[in-house]
């Protein structure tokens, strides 16, 4: 696997903004989430991802890049 810096991860995801991507977040204790959701915005620290939920309502949650550099979220473009 090809080590990636926060500028490359910062660059992927600029580029896929608008686009619809899978999250994986682990959530510890081996508890994983996954959400299907569109990156909205690509802040110099964050990103924004707009998602709906088991219930039909809209959320926008934010992670940060280094989330991506350890593993803890998990980025997959559709």
């Amino acid at each position: 696997m090809a080590h990636k810096s926060v500028q490359d991860i910062r660059d992927e995801v600029r580029s896929n903004v608008g686009k619809e991507v899978i999250l994986k977040a682990d959530m510890g204790r081996k508890r994983i989430k996954t959400k299907t959701g569109v990156i909205v915005n690509a802040f110099p620290s964050v990103f924004t991802v707009k998602v709906n939920n088991d219930f039909d309502v809209e959320r926008t949650v934010s992670y940060t890049y280094s989330d991506i550099l350890t593993s803890t979220v998990k980025l997959v473009a559709n």
